[in-house]
């Protein structure tokens, strides 16, 4: 019985569900991508990301502002509120707005306790229970005009609160603080800006859209300093498309009687601990002999990197190789993207602008309509006081002479004709403030009511005034808080760029290369020295060159690959040593051999490639230059049949091939077509049946047969000739 039970609860499988690929992106992937975009990755208008603004927003209400410290782990119980995830990434959000971790050249909060370095990788923050923190003082400027209607307002994710859509700041945050972000199919990078520099070009801004932006705004500015490298044609293609980037580099002194470099300040982009891994790597790769010890000195005064010299050494020239070869100089990319109106847009910074100036007057209408109902509602309730000034008696006894306390404001609004709000208000006056000089004094108020409704009215209808408004507010906000400039702007052209082979000598070597993959670079005078070969045992000389020490050189494998190498990279050695072993100095795959060596030179000419099944590639060299400094290159040619045989060449050239059926046949390389492409499979050159493969190829100038045309074919493909008896010896002997 039990057996039975078993059998009837074995597994059936599910029924195949016929559902297009397409449904079930657009049904389960693209609310997530939306999500990232909109409420995750990307900042708004104020410069804030959901996450931050909850965080501040929640501190606001709190009573943060300007009061003493709480526990940053209260900070962060309440923001959860608000924000449905976890405790730690609100944490890490907090903490990156901190004035201790340095993130931001503006920041919001005002901290107590270790929160972190920016530049520094190792440098954890302490728990949330050990820290403490509240609002600085400029967060004033965001939260000025919230509690009057100036932007919307939803319900948080339980419904049980709300919180503002966006904070209304008087100042283009966007701009100051430095903001990135990856969502779905887009990003966001923003560098800050000096937060006098940007209020002083939005006022130019203000008083003329067509104002030159670098003149007040040179270029962004870094909490961690640095030096950047303006050039002032990149800097204006990225403030007007809002995408680019430009080099920052760090800041040093050399200390002549220590003998060391200090660095002080770093790019931003990069860490304390990028910079030592770096350099320490290139100290005992052997690229750079000029440091005898690098560390971390950074304490409570700063940044420091401390960098001891070896005697004699040029500073100046040490660091400039250190900034081309490690992030002491890096890039910082720009990618403006930011929300409007719930709309992903890559903006410059003069669309910025012009995107915040809109918003911001609206913000201003808005607080303006706000006002002028307050104002109204408090006339409105003056002007039903005033009814009663002529007979204040009257009011007494309404009041006194109604019976029940429900009929109070019915008989005030009939017995004075007024409405049910003014005669609610005036039931509500207390009985000391029934006298003559007390309601005159409140009845004088609606003059100045009238003309303040008035005046507002007036702003209201006048985009030119609240742009005044807007103005006098950032010029508060320059006077009230101190910003100085961190970031030191100098001319990218008048800073000399390392030249990597400026330092390095030249002078003529002979190169060899074995069968066995291992590469020998001999001087010239070593070499007449001593020319025996060392090899080991099976091995054999392939190839070899004549080049100076500066040359490139490249590398062809049975992988279809290339390697591109500097000669200076490979150490002088003897012909009785076995030389370096490629495989490992070139970082080839496994089981990967070397087949031919090439120096490119300016890549000129053409490559021909011979392949076992008879056929033959030509193509131009240019195609393995390259601008970056790649070291391999896929793809060298085509994978379809075994390569044997490599010919630079820069003019049409004879070649010979050899076969497996005892055939030769010499061709001109004018006869095989040229392709644009490397990895073409060619055309077929020597006819072959059978397993018949092509063995091997040469030049024919360096092969001697007793009747050379017996070879020769004008016209392919070609079968070639049998090798006659006296020539095989010589083929042989040369293979």
């Amino acid at each position: 019985m039990k057996k039975k039970k078993q059998e009837a609860r074995q597994y059936q499988p599910l029924e195949p569900v016929d559902q297009r690929i397409t449904d079930t992106l657009r049904t389960n992937y693209m609310p997530y991508a939306m999500s990232v975009i909109v409420s995750r990755a990307i900042p708004e208008i104020d410069g804030f990301k959901p996450s931050h603004r909850k965080l501040l927003y929640m501190m606001y209400k709190m009573g943060l502002m300007g009061a003493t410290r709480t526990k940053s782990a209260n900070i962060v119980g309440q923001t959860m509120k608000l924000n449905p995830h976890g405790d730690q990434t609100i944490y890490e959000t907090m903490v990156r707005l901190t004035r201790g971790n340095e993130a931001l050249l503006t920041p919001f909060v005002d901290s107590k306790g270790n929160f972190g370095k920016v530049y520094s990788r190792d440098m954890a923050y302490a728990a949330p229970r050990y820290t403490e923190a509240k609002l600085e003082s400029i967060c004033a400027e965001l939260f000025r005009d919230i509690d009057c209607d100036a932007v919307d307002f939803v319900d948080n994710y339980d419904g049980e609160m709300k919180e503002p859509t966006l904070l209304p700041t008087t100042f283009p945050n966007i701009l100051v603080s430095a903001n990135t972000g990856i969502a779905v199919g887009m990003a966001s990078a923003f560098c800050g800006f000096n937060l006098h520099e940007v209020c002083r070009t939005t006022i130019a801004y203000l008083k003329d859209a067509d104002c030159d932006l670098m003149a007040t705004l040179p270029a962004p500015d870094f909490p961690t300093g640095g030096q950047i490298l303006l050039d002032h044609a990149e800097m204006a293609k990225i403030y007007e498309t809002g995408r680019g980037s430009f080099k920052v580099r760090s800041k040093w002194q050399y200390l002549k009687k220590e003998n060391l470099i200090e660095v002080t300040q770093i790019p931003y982009t990069t860490t304390i601990e990028a910079i030592i891994d770096k350099t320490a790597e290139l100290v005992k790769g052997g690229k750079i002999r000029e440091i005898s010890d690098i560390r971390d000195e950074s304490d409570l005064s700063g940044l420091k990197i401390a960098i001891d010299l070896k005697r004699g050494t040029d500073p100046e020239k040490l660091m400039s190789k250190l900034m081309k070869m490690t992030p002491l100089m890096d890039s910082c990319s720009c990618n403006f993207n930011v929300l409007i109106g719930g709309m992903p847009r890559v903006l410059g910074v003069r669309q910025i602008l012009e995107e915040w100036t809109a918003w911001r007057i609206q913000c201003q209408k808005r607080r303006i309509h706000y006002e002028l109902g307050k104002k109204r509602e408090k006339l409105h309730l003056l002007l039903g006081l005033k009814a009663i000034l002529l007979d204040i008696d009257k009011a007494i006894k309404i009041i006194r002479e109604t019976e029940r306390d429900a009929m109070v404001v019915p008989n005030l609004m009939q017995g004075f004709d007024i409405d049910e709000a003014q005669a609610e208000f005036i039931a509500e006056l207390k009985l000391r403030h029934i006298n003559r000089e007390y309601i005159l004094k409140r009845t004088k108020e609606t003059e100045a009511l009238e003309k303040e409704i008035k005046s507002l009215e007036d702003t209201l209808k006048s985009d030119a005034k609240i742009r005044r408004i807007i103005i006098s507010e950032l010029e508060a906000v320059i006077r009230k808080y101190p910003a100085e400039r961190r970031s030191e702007i100098i001319r990218a052209d008048a800073v000399e760029e390392f030249d990597e082979t400026a330092h390095i000598e030249d002078y003529p070597v002979h190169l060899f290369l074995t069968r066995e993959g291992y590469f020998k670079k001999i001087t010239a005078q070593s070499y007449r020295q001593g020319n025996d070969h060392k090899f080991k045992e099976g091995d054999g000389l392939m190839q070899s060159l004549d080049a100076t020490n500066k040359q490139e050189i490249i590398f062809f494998t049975d992988r279809q690959q290339a390697y591109k190498a500097r000669l200076y990279d490979f150490d002088d050695c003897k012909a009785s040593t076995l030389g370096d072993y490629l495989a490992s100095k070139l970082s080839m795959d496994e089981d990967e051999h070397v087949l031919f060596m090439l120096l490119p030179g300016d890549y000129a000419g053409k490559l021909v490639v011979v392949f076992e099944n008879g056929k033959a590639a030509r193509f131009e060299l240019s195609g393995f230059q390259t601008k970056t400094n790649r070291r391999r290159l896929t793809g060298a040619y085509s994978d379809k049949s075994p390569a044997v045989a490599f010919f630079h060449t820069t003019g049409d050239t004879d070649i010979t091939l050899f076969a497996t059926n005892g055939r030769a046949l010499t061709i001109s390389t004018s006869l095989i077509p040229e392709k644009s492409t490397r990895t073409t499979v060619g055309v077929q050159t020597m006819v072959l049946r059978g397993s018949h493969t092509v063995t091997g190829a040469c030049r024919a100038e360096e092969r001697s047969f007793t009747q050379p045309k017996r070879y020769v074919s004008h016209s392919i493909p070609s079968i070639g000739a049998i090798l006659r008896e006296e020539d095989k010896d010589e083929a042989q002997l040369t293979l």
